[in-house]
């Protein structure tokens, strides 16, 4: 067992005999997961990644606009609406 101190800003070191025996290099991405034992860090491989195409598709899906059609003259309009009726005439 080896042991470590965490930082002001909750970095750990993780020590140099346990980065080498695992090949974990600097830049070396890890996932961590809170377990009833403690955290577990296991490192992310290329696989894990999720091509861009996929990515901004499913970030499309979750926020996708599902009411009707708007017009760029009527976004015109209610942002004009919206401005006079934050800062009303003095």
């Amino acid at each position: 067992m080896q042991t470590t101190k965490m930082s002001s800003k909750g970095q750990i070191i993780i020590p140099k005999a346990m980065r080498e025996s695992r090949h974990w290099r600097v830049g070396t991405r890890l996932a961590v997961y809170d377990t009833a034992e403690g955290l577990l860090l296991k490192p992310l491989v290329d696989g894990d990644k999720v091509p861009l195409a996929q990515g901004l598709a499913s970030i499309r899906q979750r926020i996708a606009y599902k009411g009707s059609c708007v017009s760029i003259e009527d976004m015109n309009a209610a942002v004009l609406d919206e401005a006079a009726r934050r800062n009303p005439p003095r």
